[in-house]
């Protein structure tokens, strides 16, 4: 898949609530919570325009009763996709516009991504440099495939950070 990095746009705050309204009239109460996480929940920085969206669920595993109901309304599901105890199902097709992932309210993963995103938010020039080097990326490689993968030891740097910066901030508490 080629990779399409954008401007920030207050448009993907509304795609993001348009999504949680159809998402609440399929699993109404299965989901206790919805968060925006990934590029495009940080205000200013440049993403592929695909809304990272977390469902969180008391038990993954009624999640899969929905499958056939989700690849009705056209939504690949994906499974674990190399996250064990997640569910991934993918909207748009080639032009994907939304990953809508499931946890497990205990799922460790939930709180990487919560605070990675929180992080990048309280620290503006951190998501500038985010934003900086994935452009870079983007023009070194046009396909995700190899773009993805590039990208891994710098995000995964930046995590570490961020999860210190969270265990600093419970400390003072």
């Amino acid at each position: 898949m080629k990779v399409r990095l954008t401007d920030y746009t207050e448009n993907w705050r509304w795609m993001f609530e348009q999504e949680v309204q159809f998402l609440k009239s399929i699993f109404g109460e299965v989901i206790i919570s919805f968060e925006h996480f990934g590029s495009t929940s940080i205000p200013g920085m440049k993403a592929k325009p695909v809304i990272d969206m977390m469902c969180i669920v008391n038990d993954i595993e009624q999640i899969d009763t929905y499958n056939e109901q989700m690849k009705s309304f056209e939504y690949d599901v994906a499974g674990e996709w190399g996250i064990k105890g997640r569910r991934l199902f993918r909207k748009g097709g080639e032009h994907r516009t939304h990953h809508i992932h499931f946890y497990q309210f205990d799922n460790p993963q939930i709180i990487r991504h919560l605070v990675f995103r929180d992080y990048l938010l309280v620290h503006q020039d951190e998501a500038r440099r985010y934003s900086e080097f994935k452009q870079v990326l983007a023009n070194k490689y046009p396909s995700t495939r190899d773009y993805s993968p590039a990208k891994k030891s710098f995000v995964s740097e930046m995590e570490n950070k961020a999860l210190a910066w969270y265990k600093g901030t419970k400390e003072r508490k």
